[in-house]
């Protein structure tokens, strides 16, 4: 049991606003160790589709959900979801400290507000402070937007506050740890790279159902955000060039997700006339997940290459390696330490070079069936979240070292 002084367990409150727990994996395995180790955890996060409930218990852990407007469209959009959020954060964040009380608040951007409670509570309340930096959000938002402008120098502002108000800060890769002792000139020795590591006990293989396969021989899964940036629309431009380039019609392609960018990849599969050889799923059980994944013979990553997505780890990746899927991704930095050889990388953003990597990988049993030993090891002997959990508890011993 992880106590303070006085033997009162140690009370984290756990600010997430991207997607509600338990749906977010990290934040949710995050607060699952915590609580195993010790911790009181309450967690304020959006409600959505699955987690309506504004107030929930779930495994010992507290969770207060807020509503939410509709994902922003353009700067202004993101600028009203995010005060309509920070106005939520602060509310709960009242509410938790009346109800369950804390004794340090963890962070988890986007969007770079957060800090904002974080820093209220730190110089009022006394209360420590981590931040999770899931996005590094100025490259996020030249990659949505394309432009470098006032918003942009905003989010590297509000970045580089955050850090400096942080007592701890813990990183999804190295290039994200670069980024808080370069850019946010953290302390070297209190930022921790904490992996979105899957966990193997959630993340395993079920009996396979043929039928989302839709009578072809190969079945190619993406399971992710249905986003600009996520490249759905080079993977269906893939998708047309292995059937009309390759004159292949025996592989079918099934996109799990749902995103602000659904309705239009939907209209761009007819556009192409790939409609029958691609079938949208939207956001479904973890049972039909798992089902379509361990029937499909590869996973696809069609993320296009940015500075964002260069220096980003996805966690889809990491997640068809749990189930010992070989995949084809672009070429990035990141994406290759994470992936090694259990992907194919095609050339940036290059569609045409992504489905002849996809036809190829399909056509050699030996090389898949070797692909995929390697990232079900991978994950077991490096990057799984068994091997997350306990950097994640010494970076909260260095939190809270100054008892």
């Amino acid at each position: 049991m992880t106590v303070s002084p006085g033997s009162r367990p140690r009370r984290v409150l756990i600010i997430v606003e991207n997607l509600p727990v338990p749906f977010d994996r990290r934040v949710w395995s995050e607060a699952t160790a915590l609580q195993r180790a010790g911790y009181q955890v309450s967690v304020i996060c959006p409600v959505g589709v699955g987690a309506e409930s504004l107030r929930d218990r779930i495994d010992g852990i507290e969770i207060y959900r807020h509503p939410l407007p509709p994902e922003g469209q353009g700067a202004v959009g993101y600028l009203k979801e995010y005060a309509t959020a920070l106005y939520w954060e602060f509310r709960l964040a009242f509410r938790v400290s009346r109800e369950q009380g804390f004794d340090a608040i963890h962070i988890c951007n986007p969007p770079d507000l957060l800090f904002l409670v974080g820093t209220f509570f730190k110089l009022f309340g006394r209360k420590r402070l981590l931040f999770d930096h899931h996005d590094i959000n100025p490259e996020l938002y030249e990659a949505k937007f394309g432009r470098r402008d006032i918003f942009w120098h905003l989010l590297k502002f509000f970045e580089r506050l955050t850090f400096m108000f942080s007592d701890v800060s813990i990183a999804t890769n190295e290039s994200y740890r670069r980024i808080a002792i370069e850019r946010g000139k953290m302390p070297a020795e209190k930022v921790f790279i904490i992996r979105s590591g899957p966990s193997l006990k959630r993340l395993r293989r079920v009996p396979p159902n043929p039928s989302w396969k839709a009578g072809r021989t190969y079945l190619a899964g993406y399971v992710g955000v249905i986003g600009e940036s996520e490249g759905i629309d080079l993977l269906l431009e893939a998708v047309r060039h292995i059937v009309e380039k390759r004159k292949r019609t025996d592989v079918q392609f099934v996109v799990i997700g749902s995103g602000p960018y659904l309705a239009t990849a939907k209209a761009l599969c007819t556009d192409l006339g790939v409609n029958s050889f691609v079938r949208f799923t939207g956001r479904i059980s973890d049972a039909e997940l798992l089902e379509i994944l361990s029937t499909a013979d590869i996973g696809v990553n069609p993320d296009r290459w940015s500075p964002f997505n260069d220096k980003s780890t996805m966690n889809k990746t990491l997640e068809y390696m749990a189930l010992g899927l070989p995949l084809v991704q672009f070429d990035s930095t990141e994406g290759r330490f994470s992936a090694g050889d259990a992907a194919l990388y095609a050339k940036r953003n290059d569609s045409a070079d992504f489905g002849d990597k996809i036809i190829e990988l399909l056509s050699d049993d030996c090389l898949r069936q070797k692909m995929s030993a390697y990232a079900r090891l991978r994950i077991e002997n490096q990057l799984g979240w068994d091997h997350e959990e306990p950097k994640l508890l010494s970076a909260y011993e260095m939190l809270f070292s100054d008892e």
